[in-house]
This record gives C-alpha cells, sequence and structure tokens, in this order.
C-alpha cells in the first residue's frame, strides 16, 4: 500500500474522480441538469489537474451563485443555427461556458470530419471556463482545435484611458502521435485579474507594466491595480479588439460597442465564442502529420536549453505531466475553496469526499 502524497500547506487532496462527483452534484443541486452538472465538473477538474486551479474547481462556488442569481440559465434551450455544411451558430441562452462550448466543440468535429474544416460560433454563453478544454477534445478525435473568446471589457487599450477591451484567450491544440498534444492556451494579458487578486492579498508588488489603476495609469502596487495590461502594449489590445470582430460581431451579438454605448444593457454579463476544427485527413495522411508533428516537438526539446533553463518545453507539456501525476495522487484544493465547497455541501445536504491528510 502507497503512503498518501502529503498536500502543500492550506490545501487537502481529494481524488480526480470523487471531486469530478462532488463538483457535478454540488452545479445538480444549483439548478442545472445532471449532464450539464457533469459536463461542467469536468471542465473544472480537467483545468485543476493540469494546475490552472483558477480555472478549477475554485469556480464552483462563483458558478452556484450565477444561477442563483439568474445570470447564468440553468435551463437553456441551445439551438445550432446553419446555412452552410461547415459552419454553425450555436446560440446558448446564457448556457454556463462548458456546457455551450462542449456542445459547440462536439459540432465543429462532426461538421470537421464532413467537410475538412468547421467553425462553429457561440452566441450569448456566461464564463466559457479554460478554454483549452475544448480545443484539447477537438485534439483527442485527431483534429486540430482552435479557439477565440471575446468577453466584458476589462482590461486596457494602447492609447485609451480606463478599461476598453476584454482578457480575451485564445487556444490552440495539435495532436501528436507519441507526444501530449501542443495546447498553446493564453490570455491577451499580461497578468490574470486572479493573479492582482492574490497579490493584493499576500500584499507582494506586481510586475512592471502588467496591471493599472482604474484611469489605466500603470501600477506596481496590488491595492491600485484595478485591471491587466495587454500582452505587448498594442499587439495584446490589438488581438483582443480583433477577437470580438471574430466571434462577438461575427454571430450578431456585439459586445465591446454594446458595453461602451449608454444602454445599461450594454453591461450585462456575457460572452462570445469561435471554435474551429480543422481535420488533417483533408490535407493528406493524418498518420504522417501526427508523425510530422512528434518530429517537430522532439527536435524544439532536443535543442540546447539556455542557461539556466531545466529543459525546452512545449505549450501544453508540462501541465499535461501535472495532470498525469495529480491523477494519480489527487487534485490539491485550497482550503479556503474546500471550505466554500462542503459548505454549499451542507446546504444542499450532499456528503462531501474523503480529503487526504
Amino acid at each position: 500500500m502507497t503512503d498518501t502524497p502529503t498536500p502543500k500547506p492550506g490545501k487537502v487532496l481529494v481524488p480526480a474522480d470523487e471531486l469530478r462527483g462532488f463538483a457535478a452534484a454540488l452545479l445538480e443541486k444549483g439548478g442545472l441538469r445532471p449532464e450539464h452538472a457533469r459536463t461542467t465538473a469536468d471542465v473544472f477538474v480537467w483545468a485543476a489537474l493540469r494546475g490552472v486551479d483558477s480555472h478549477g474547481t475554485a469556480r464552483v462556488p462563483a458558478y452556484l451563485e450565477l444561477l442563483a442569481n439568474g445570470v447564468a440559465n440553468a435551463r437553456p434551450e441551445i439551438t445550432v443555427e446553419s446555412s452552410t455544411p461547415a459552419v454553425a451558430v450555436l446560440d446558448a441562452d446564457r448556457a454556463p461556458g462548458p456546457v455551450a462550448l462542449t456542445a459547440a466543440a462536439e459540432e465543429a468535429v462532426t461538421r470537421a470530419r464532413a467537410s475538412g474544416v468547421a467553425a462553429v460560433g457561440v452566441r450569448r454563453t456566461v464564463h466559457t471556463g479554460a478554454i483549452g478544454y475544448y480545443v484539447s477534445k477537438i485534439a483527442e478525435q485527431g483534429l486540430i482545435g482552435i479557439a477565440f473568446v471575446a468577453g466584458m471589457p476589462n482590461m486596457g487599450y494602447s492609447g485609451v484611458k480606463g478599461a476598453a477591451v476584454a482578457t480575451s484567450p485564445l487556444a490552440v491544440a495539435v495532436p501528436a502521435k507519441s507526444h501530449a498534444p501542443l495546447l498553446l492556451d493564453m490570455a491577451t494579458a499580461t497578468i490574470a485579474l486572479g493573479k492582482i487578486r492574490q497579490a493584493r492579498a499576500s500584499g507582494t508588488p506586481l510586475p512592471e507594466g502588467a496591471a493599472a489603476t482604474e484611469d489605466g495609469t500603470p501600477t506596481t502596487d496590488p491595492d491600485q491595480a484595478v485591471m491587466p495590461l495587454p500582452l505587448g502594449g498594442a499587439k495584446g489590445s490589438g488581438m483582443s479588439l480583433a477577437f470580438e470582430l471574430l466571434t462577438s460581431v461575427l454571430v450578431g451579438a456585439p459586445i465591446f460597442a454594446a458595453f461602451h454605448s449608454d444602454d445599461p444593457a450594454g453591461r450585462k454579463h456575457r460572452q462570445n465564442a469561435l471554435l474551429i476544427a480543422i481535420d488533417p485527413a483533408a490535407f493528406g495522411d493524418p498518420e504522417a502529420f501526427t508523425a510530422a508533428v512528434d518530429a517537430t516537438l522532439t527536435t524544439l526539446k532536443a535543442l540546447t536549453p539556455a542557461d539556466g533553463a531545466q529543459a525546452v518545453f512545449y505549450p501544453g507539456e508540462r501541465s499535461a505531466s501535472v495532470a498525469e501525476r495529480r491523477a494519480g495522487e489527487g487534485v490539491p484544493v485550497a482550503a479556503k475553496v474546500w471550505r466554500e465547497l462542503t459548505e454549499s455541501a451542507g446546504r444542499f445536504g450532499i456528503s462531501p469526499p474523503q480529503v487526504g491528510a
């Protein structure tokens, strides 16, 4: 019998399957249909397994609040509109992002199998979660997955005073033969809002050029910082604006213009997305493609590491390794998050799983 791994101070260890079931039970009590609760929980645990704790089970209490307040629709009537075989628009009816984007990823894969490439726009969803999950699901089917998301403006824009655009993320997943898939998952911001909150709580100065005050003045003081600054200045803010056009405007649900208008409804929380699936078989031999991906990644990893670097890594490699380890050891959950989860369980009459000591 192996010893139970010791969690980091302030954390508890929960087996992944039990954490997934627990989160699903809480979300179902919060109003989601059983299948939607399981899907949403799977997205959270996927992120937690890979070490993206900000998008992991820490999101469950926030989603319960979104459902309780009616910001997220617990019983959405999701519809799919299409005028061509390779394109569709999924109207989420304010469904939680994990529900809407998982359905969109499945739709994109089905259409790409028939057409070689497919694009599915998502209109009117609520908090998309870790978008790397959805492109990873596409890559699991042997296809290339690409995703863009646009949301509520909460980030600076070069030359503008105050929050102007969103920290809109981008994700790309490419399947390989023997390596873990390449998974690029990044925001257009220099730093996440959650990192600003963490720095404020710990009193740690922020990096130069990462955040700004309400009027857009750069600051390293976490107590003064209210918004992140775009990655690479004009490059990051330009990408965010482009993603608004590629998602919100494309599906007929603009966010940016409505947010900056005089209409109070323009500030109502919502997000839009675009998922693209590409079937390598439409371009040639899919086996040869994944073998060439492997060769590319192997070549990268064989390059001489820079001074001080442990090794050379490709996007998604380290998080895949973390997921493999946590799948065996258990998922560490911050004590504060665990307390919130167990308090919710008490209200709903749910027994939480046993945790590692």
